[in-house]
C-alpha cells in the first residue's frame, strides 16, 4: 500500500528492537522501520536498537519510551 494521507502521515512513531532477540530478528525490525518511513513522513520515525538485549525490555529503552511519551503526548492532570 502507498503513503498514509492526513494527519496521519506526521505522526511520530518510535520503534525498539533489542540487537541479540532470537524471536524476532534485528534484520525485521529494520525492515519494519524501513516500510514505516516509506508510509509516513521518514523524519517522524525514530528506530532504536539496544545492545545485547533479548526478546525483552530494559531500563534504557523503558527510558527512551517515557522520553518520547513527555515529548509528544500532553500532560496528564
Amino acid at each position: 500500500q502507498g503513503p498514509i494521507s492526513g494527519v496521519n502521515k506526521d505522526i511520530p512513531v518510535l520503534q525498539c528492537h533489542g540487537d541479540c532477540d532470537p524471536l524476532v530478528p534485528l534484520m525485521f525490525g529494520s525492515l519494519t522501520v524501513e516500510k514505516l518511513k516509506s508510509m509516513i513522513n521518514p523524519a517522524n520515525v525514530t528506530f532504536k536498537t539496544y545492545s545485547g538485549m533479548m526478546h525483552s525490555s530494559s531500563i534504557e529503552e523503558m527510558m527512551d519510551v517515557k522520553q518520547f511519551i513527555d515529548k509528544h503526548l500532553p500532560p496528564v492532570d
